[in-house]
């Protein structure tokens, strides 16, 4: 009040006032200069020391008074700003008295938020914290800042004017005609002392370095200083060019409440106090949350997936914490309303955490908080599995290539059968004859490499180049479409009937909906007609559903909650596969009430227990009822489709078997002509193209008498027609090899003649016996005048 006053007066006279005591930052006037440091000016620092040791909530602690009330909002404004909650405002009065003190404390102790800030004048706050060790509220586990502003050091003097005792003298002040002048010239003042820059910037000291004190039983230790500049430092360094810092790294070991050096948490369940924890009471779907009541009603036993779950992360925290499951139920032990009502009970206070099958949905986190799921999220849908005698399974065998790639090696086998032709038909006896013959021959050659059974023998380089190409590539499809088809084989058995959800609505077919879920409206938001909508309620009246059909008013696929539909996998796997997620949701979690401290510590212990074998086990205890339905729980709708092979993988090959083939083909072409330049040079120059054309496929359509091939076949014919013939013709050309013992007994002087080819059976060639022969070698003797020829 009395510096209102003086502020005020000297707004009137326009004399400066320098105030070095006036921290509160609701005085303000045109002619004050606070040279002392505005209480709001701590708030920036005390927010970055609880954002450093990573505390979420804080309780304000005021004197009811001008000096406390008017920090608050700046308190509250820095704590906003980097997360921090403030659960509870405790005013205390000036004039409070020790009892009224303690009604405040013990009401303090019974909250679970362990970090306190305290603004309070000297004199309440000896008293204050002499009643909080009293208690016991300056143990292990609480942490308390307190603000202190501590100025020495400081000597003013002035000068005592000679005022006349007589009251009307203040008659006598004037408005001052230098104030306005005197204002501005410190306002300009600026030097650099102790603690730092000296500024003024609208009659307010700017923010400078706090110091942070560790206050115990021992005294104060200084372990730090918070500068606006560079946040929290160990030393004072005006050099210092580093980014700001809010890691408690940059302070000094700090002794804790407790005389413990391990940080407190900023939190704990009070003493003697039971978590109450809401679980809802089921009648479907009991391997999730499962209460029961003893025959006298006087004992309530809780079970199932969520509850187990729920055990086994209260475990895992590094602290114990007790709970008590309580039912959401009627005094007849019926439900005691819908999932919506049972979360609205966490968020009055009722409870202090629900537990249960409890979706996350956007609606109910805007006034309760949710821990991480702990299942798997989505709406998945469930279809029957296609019947295996459907005929359509019969063209199986053409499922594992696509289209293009049947027609593209169909060409290609055409394509190598005619280049071979080419390439052999001057030269092969295999590939000459009427042309039904050879082009059949041609693509008996070619088709018969699949299965690398071609009887024709080709004798043409190029001819083999271009086969052995072609055999590459027909042994990588063949592996190929054998690999994919067995998988077909497979896994044919577990194709959905449907994977779309448009073909559903396109068909105009019934479709499940899990009861008293959130699947309802989401299934008319996507674009289901009501009346196709049919809610189920257990899993015997899901598969009774399917069972009908949509001849009989049944249902062609049903959509809900992963968890719930693994349920039903779990006993009908080997009739039904799941497919999806078809909509995202964000699974199930544990409630708590809004800016609760344990939620944080919840959802970590929950990340712990899903990474190792805890979870695997509680899903086996209550979901995996039949074992072999385990393996069948994940099939993907879409497998059939990665089972397919196209021509984009086999590109490569074709590439390189048409270039192998098509140079082949430019060689002998080139070769020929050149061999047969006369053929084109001896026409008259008037001749037709047509005619050179003809002309050229004439001399190509003859045989190529001077290649090895033939002139080995006529030396077989020669041999089997008899010596006779032999011995008569002049012109047959014919090998002779000198016996060895011709040397050795020149009276029985003989000449071996021997072929070695192979002749074809497609020629019928004969032994002596007149019998046909595929692979033989000839052996005659031709024996001196006096013996008898002797044939082998």
């Amino acid at each position: 009040m009395q510096a209102s006053f003086v502020i005020s007066l000297g707004d009137k006279a326009q004399v400066p006032i320098i105030s070095f005591t006036a921290t509160s930052p609701s005085l303000g006037g045109s002619y004050l200069f606070r040279i002392a440091q505005n209480d709001s000016s701590q708030a920036e620092a005390i927010s970055t020391i609880i954002q450093a040791f990573g505390w979420s909530e804080a309780v304000l602690i005021t004197i009811d008074s001008e000096f406390g009330l008017g920090v608050t909002p700046y308190l509250t404004t820095a704590l906003h700003a980097v997360g921090v909650r403030i659960p509870y405002w405790s005013v205390i009065s000036p004039m409070a008295t020790d009892d009224q003190i303690l009604v405040e404390l013990y009401k303090l102790m019974k909250m679970q938020t362990r970090v306190f800030i305290v603004h309070i004048l000297p004199s309440l706050g000896f008293r204050f914290f002499a009643k909080a060790k009293e208690v016991g509220m300056m143990d292990e586990g609480y942490v308390w800042i307190v603000t202190i502003e501590k100025v020495a050091g400081t000597n003013f003097s002035f000068q005592k004017m000679n005022i006349s005792p007589n009251s009307t003298y203040l008659g006598r002040l004037e408005v001052s005609q230098s104030g306005p002048q005197l204002a501005r010239e410190i306002s300009r003042t600026r030097f650099k002392g102790l603690s730092g820059d000296f500024s003024l910037i609208k009659g307010q000291l700017q923010s400078s370095t706090f110091q942070v004190i560790n206050m115990n039983d021992n005294g104060e230790r200084g372990v730090g200083f918070w500068t606006p500049q560079n946040g929290l430092v160990r030393k004072l360094n005006w050099n210092n060019t580093s980014t700001y810092s809010t890691s408690n790294a940059n302070l000094g070991p700090i002794i804790w409440p407790g005389e413990t050096m391990s940080t407190p948490k900023g939190w704990d369940i009070p003493a003697g106090s039971n978590l109450r924890v809401l679980v809802p009471v089921k009648m479907l779907f009991k391997e999730f949350v499962n209460v029961t009541y003893g025959p006298s009603s006087h004992t309530t036993t809780v079970a199932g997936y969520c509850i187990e779950v729920f055990e086994a992360v209260m475990k895992t925290l590094p602290y114990a914490v007790s709970y008590q499951f309580i039912p959401f139920a009627t005094p007849n032990g019926e439900s005691a309303g819908t999932y919506d009502e049972l979360v609205n009970q966490v968020f009055l206070g009722k409870y202090d955490v629900a537990v249960g099958d409890i979706s996350i949905r956007a609606n109910r986190a805007l006034y309760v908080d949710f821990t991480l799921p702990y299942t798997e999220s989505g709406m998945s849908m469930i279809v029957p599995i296609k019947d295996n005698n459907n005929p359509r399974n019969t063209w199986v065998f053409l499922k594992p290539l696509t289209w293009d790639l049947w027609v593209t090696s169909g060409c290609f086998f055409i394509f190598i059968g005619f280049v071979v032709w080419v390439l052999e038909h001057r030269i092969n006896e295999d590939f000459r004859g009427p042309p039904h013959h050879q082009v059949g021959t041609s693509l008996w050659f070619s088709f018969s490499t699949m299965f690398f059974a071609q009887r024709e023998r080709v004798v043409s380089n190029l001819a083999r180049f271009v086969v052995i190409i072609w055999c590459f590539v027909v042994l990588i499809l063949i592996q190929s479409y054998t690999a994919s088809l067995t998988s077909f084989l497979t896994v044919q058995q577990l194709q959905p009937t449907v994977t779309d959800v448009n073909q559903l609505m396109k068909n105009g077919d019934n479709v499940g909906y899990q009861l008293d879920s959130f699947v309802y409206e989401t299934l008319k938001q996507v674009g289901f007609q009501e009346d196709k909508l049919k809610a189920f309620n257990s899993t015997q009246y899901l598969n009774q559903l399917f069972q009908d059909g949509i001849e009989n008013d049944g249902i062609s696929a049903a959509f809900g909650e992963t968890p719930y539909l693994k349920l039903f996998l779990a006993t009908y796997c080997s009739n039904y596969t799941m497919v999806g997620p078809s909509v995202k949701a964000n699974g199930f979690g544990f409630v708590f009430q809004k800016g609760a401290l344990l939620t944080r510590e919840v959802s970590r212990a929950i990340t712990l227990v899903r990474e190792g074998d805890v979870m695997r086990h509680i899903e086996d205890k209550w979901f995996n009822k039949n074992a072999s339905c385990s393996a069948n729980l994940n099939t993907a709708a879409a497998f059939t489709n990665s089972l397919t092979l196209g021509l984009n993988s086999f590109w490569g090959l074709f590439l390189v078997a048409g270039v192998a083939s098509s140079l082949a083909l430019v060689i002998f072409v080139a070769m020929f002509l050149y061999e047969n330049m006369h053929t084109l040079t001896c026409f008259d120059s008037k001749a037709s193209l047509w005619r050179r054309i003809l002309a050229v496929l004439r001399v190509y359509d003859q045989k190529e008498l001077n290649t090895h091939t033939f002139k080995k076949r006529t030396l077989q014919e020669a041999v089997v027609h008899g010596i006779g013939a032999v011995e008569s013709s002049p012109n047959i050309n014919y090998s002779l090899r000198s016996s060895s013992n011709s040397i050795s007994n020149p009276t029985e002087s003989h000449i071996v003649l021997e072929e070695l080819r192979t002749p074809s059976t497609e020629r019928g060639d004969l032994n002596l016996n007149g019998q046909a022969t595929q692979d033989a070698e000839y052996s005659i003797e031709l024996a001196s005048p006096s013996e008898k020829g002797t044939y082998n």
